[in-house]
Formats: structure tokens, C-alpha cells, sequence
């Protein structure tokens, strides 16, 4: 079903450079007489007033003849925070010493999971000498079967600690219920699954942090649906989110998941929000992994998310789809080669 929208489409108000300090106080004032939230946005040279709330009151010519004002549009979109419409400008999301979005290419390397101290110290090292920038793994593992294999949960996260601590990357890994919190203080970058992308309550919570949050397509969901479960940690007042592409599931059962390359350009237009890509959960299959890493940097992506292991034959989950430390040290190289030749052809 479609979503319900607002009553009332959204608005932006487009000013002119340099706008009269009164004039922009006396609208700004009268905007919210009307009940609306006015959220400004300052970008470079150019300054936007996003309305929330029910704009079908207000009169789009009256506010056109205002000196100070540009322009004036209606967004029909029913989300606001994540909508380039009302923030021009790209998001920057620092996670450690790494900005992502800010047009380098973000390398998000590591295990499926966390098996041991050996395995992850193992793989860390060697992604990080590989370029990656952010280790990850898995410590609390959402499986389909509940004799899979679950994470070995806090020790994992001991662990996860000790390799940043070894190798200086930040660690991201993932979020399973908002009661786990607390045991995430200490983690740089919180994964949201792409089973966990309707967990409203979860989402809410992770708004209300200041910490970076990654969150993954559900295997059904349309762009506006993923774009409105960012909504739900904007909204909350955490800024700092990664969009993920994770695959969809179609009639297609070759490939665990359909990679959707086009969801790249798409939400780069859609949304002012960094975009990565796994190709690893994506296809599901370590074989494709080279060519959709390559073909998402070449569609713009900010960064991938690649599985590593250093022995994929024998990992305790997910082994068909993790490459080898020196098949991922190779694609690597590849893929910040093919970004500058990106870079300088936009």
C-alpha cells in the first residue's frame, strides 16, 4: 500500500541572496502563527526554508512577492528531513577519521560475523592494509534458522574492540533490538539490517543518539519506503545516516538478492543522505562480488560494504559470499582507481 501522506503538501521557500534580517524574522514568524515548522537550511549561496505541517493555508503567491524571496515550491514527498529538496547540499557522515559522502570512496571491510579473536584480528589487519577504512563483523548475527549460527553477542563485541583497538579502525556492526543500546555506546558505526528496516521503535531510538547509523533496504521495499525509514532517525535528531543497498527479491533465484545498481543515482537525486552498496548480501555469491563492487563505484556510490575472510571455506556463516583477505587487497586497488576516473569524469 501506498503511504499516507501529510495533509497538505510540504513547501520550500527558495530565498534571494543575503536576506533582510527583519523581512526573513517577520515570514519566519508569520509562518508559524500558521502552525507550521519552518526548517532553514543554509547552504552556499543559497539559504531554503523547509514547511512541515498543513501548507494548504498558505498562499504561495503572497509569499512569491516578497523581496526576499526566490522562489516557491510544494513537495509532494512525504519525507522531509531526508529530501535534497530541502537540503541542496551532500551529507558528510564522520565515522572516525573517515567522512563518507564527503566524494572520496569508503572501503567497509570485514568478517560476516565475529567467530574469534584469531579470525577478526586476522582479517582486520588485512583489510586495513588492503585501504579499507572501517572494520566490520557481525557480533549479534540475525539468522532465518534459529540453530544457525547467532554471534558469539557481547564477547563478540570485546572483540570487535580489541581489533579497533589493535588496527585504530572504527568498527561498525549490527543493531538487533533498541534494548541493546547500551552495549553499542562504544561502537562508531550502528548497522540497521535489512530484516530490522521496518522496526519503527528501533529506528526512533537511534534517533535520538548521536551516533552514525547504516541502514539496509528491506528485500521488498521501494525507494520512498527506505527513504522513510531514515525519515524516522532524522526526524529523531540524528543526522549522521548511510543508506545502504543491500538487494531486493525478485522471481530471480539464481542470486540470493536482485542488486539494484539503479537505486544509486536514484537516491543520490532523491536524497542529500551518503549511498554504499553491498554486493556481497546483494548477490550472495563471492564470485560476483568484483563485478558489482566495480559497477557500484562506477554508478557513484560513496562506499561499499565488503565481507572479508581468511578462510571463507570454513566461516561459520555466509562463507559462499566473503572474499578472500587477497582476492579483497586486489579489489581494493581496482576500485580507488576506478573512483578518481569517476571523480574527474563528473
Amino acid at each position: 500500500m501506498p503511504l499516507q501522506r501529510q495533509k497538505g503538501a510540504q513547501m520550500i521557500i527558495l530565498l534571494k541572496n543575503n536576506p533582510d534580517p527583519v523581512q526573513l524574522e517577520d515570514l519566519t514568524g508569520w509562518l508559524r502563527s500558521l502552525g507550521l515548522t519552518v526548517c532553514p537550511t543554509v547552504g552556499v549561496g543559497q539559504t531554503i526554508l523547509g514547511l512541515v505541517g498543513d501548507t494548504s493555508r498558505v498562499d504561495m503567491d503572497l509569499i512569491a512577492a516578497l523581496d526576499i524571496v526566490e522562489d516557491v515550491k510544494r513537495v509532494q514527498e512525504p519525507f522531509k528531513n531526508v529530501n535534497r529538496k530541502f537540503h541542496p547540499e551532500n551529507t558528510v557522515v564522520p565515522v572516525g577519521q573517515t567522512g563518507i559522502g564527503d566524494g572520496s570512496l569508503t572501503l567497509i571491510a570485514g568478517p560476516c560475523a565475529v567467530e574469534n579473536e584469531e579470525q577478526l584480528l586476522t582479517a582486520a589487519h588485512a583489510v586495513k592494509k588492503a585501504g579499507a577504512q572501517i572494520l566490520r563483523a557481525g557480533a549479534f548475527r540475525s539468522r532465518t534458522s534459529p540453530y544457525s549460527f547467532q554471534g558469539l553477542k557481547v564477547e563478540g563485541m570485546r572483540l570487535l574492540l580489541r581489533a579497533r583497538e589493535e588496527t585504530g579502525l572504527p568498527v561498525m556492526t549490527e543493531i538487533l533490538d533498541a534494548s541493546q543500546l547500551p552495549l553499542f555506546k562504544d561502537v562508531d558505526l550502528i548497522e540497521v539490517g535489512s530484516g530490522n528496516i521496518r522496526n519503527y521503535h528501533l529506528l526512533t531510538a537511534l534517533g535520538r543518539i548521536k551516533k552514525p547509523v547504516l541502514i539496509r533496504r528491506g528485500p521488498a521495499m521501494t525507494y520512498e519506503e527506505w527513504l522513510m525509514s531514515a525519515e524516522y532517525i532524522l526526524a529523531g535528531g540524528n543526522s549522521h545516516v548511510i543508506l545502504c543497498e543491500s538487494g531486493i527479491r525478485t522471481f530471480e533465484q539464481y542470486t540470493r538478492n536482485t542488486f539494484d545498481i539503479a537505486s544509486i543515482p536514484v537516491l543520490k537525486a532523491l536524497t542529500h543522505l551518503p549511498v554504499v552498496a553491498d554486493p556481497c548480501q546483494g548477490s550472495g555469491k563471492y564470485s560476483l562480488v568484483p563485478q558489482l563492487s566495480r559497477a557500484a563505484c562506477a554508478a557513484g556510490a560513496d562506499g561499499l560494504v565488503i565481507e572479508v575472510h581468511p578462510d571463507p571455506q570454513h566461516a561459520l556463516c555466509e562463507g559462499e559470499r566473503q572474499l578472500l583477505t587477497g582476492k579483497f587487497n586486489a579489489l581494493a586497488g581496482q576500485l580507488f582507481s576506478l573512483h578518481k576516473i569517476v571523480q574527474q569524469g563528473e
